[in-house]
């Protein structure tokens, strides 16, 4: 069973330690009590996701110069998710950054599974088109990229390598990736239709991804298991993947989180 909601940056920084205006395009500084770094937040109006508000957020390690140009991990949160999760759930702005100092940085991608929708929205594009742009304005390598996501995210960060990032990306890593082998087996809402779905098939990218440093985990409890299992095996050269006990949670990812960030990390030098 899924853990409980957690509350809130916000909530939890009440009579704390409070928030701090940053004064760069309406950035807010969010100093965590106990953690290895901050958070700042900011929002834009999304022309990829139909004009919606967009929040975002960036965590970069503690003590690091603003000076130096970070490489950053882009998280994709999973559905029912936003910018917060990675955060308020994941507590990504607690892991270490080292030996490779690095930011994360996460945005708002609603439930569209990260790709083109017919009703004309692209939260994949918007990272690509709108994000990404917003990040090096921050003063972050772009350049030196890397992808996280779980659930809805991990297909997203799959689909996102493959696709408008392709050749971008220095390594991706997914943890309970939302896969389905079969249109019919989608999830409501995943996908428009099966036209939908095989036209943003991440199976048929593996001979693409087949490049790209690679790593999957997925509890052995989870339900999307059996389909990590399939997507791995169907490689030439199968990536590496972690199957080990857990489930579809909060608890595994926060735990599974800093092993797949190093492995990213590393590869952003």
């Amino acid at each position: 069973m899924a853990p409980g909601p957690r509350p809130s940056r916000r909530v939890l920084l009440t009579g704390t330690a409070g928030l701090v205006a940053a004064g760069v395009g309406g950035v807010v500084l969010v100093d965590h009590l106990h953690s290895s770094s901050a958070v700042e937040e900011g929002s834009f109006r999304s022309v990829a996701r139909g004009g919606v508000e967009t929040a975002y957020a960036i965590s970069r390690p503690a003590g690091t110069s603003s000076g130096l140009r970070l490489p950053v991990v882009v998280v994709l949160h999973g559905k029912g998710g936003s910018h917060r999760d990675a955060f308020d759930a994941l507590d990504l702005q607690r892991v270490p950054r080292t030996p490779t100092p690095y930011a994360v940085a996460s945005v708002d991608g609603g439930d569209s599974y990260w790709h083109h929708r017919h009703d004309g929205t692209d939260a994949g594009a918007m990272i690509a088109s709108e994000l990404l742009p917003r990040l090096a304005d921050h003063g972050l390598d772009t350049t030196r990229l890397g992808l996280l996501g779980w659930s809805m995210g991990g297909y997203g960060a799959l689909l996102l390598a493959g696709t408008l990032l392709r050749g971008k990306v220095r390594a991706v890593a997914t943890m309970s990736a939302a896969l389905w082998t079969a249109p019919g087996d989608s999830a409501p809402g995943a996908f428009d239709d099966a036209e939908d779905f095989r036209a943003h098939d991440v199976f048929a990218l593996r001979s693409i991804l087949d490049a790209q440093p690679l790593r999957m985990a997925c509890g052995r409890s989870d339900p999307f298991v059996r389909a990590n299992h399939a997507f791995v095996d169907g490689f030439a050269s199968p990536p590496p993947a972690d199957f080990a006990p857990g489930g579809h949670t909060d608890d595994y990812w926060r735990a599974t989180a800093p092993g797949l960030l190093e492995f990213v990390s590393s590869r952003l030098i």
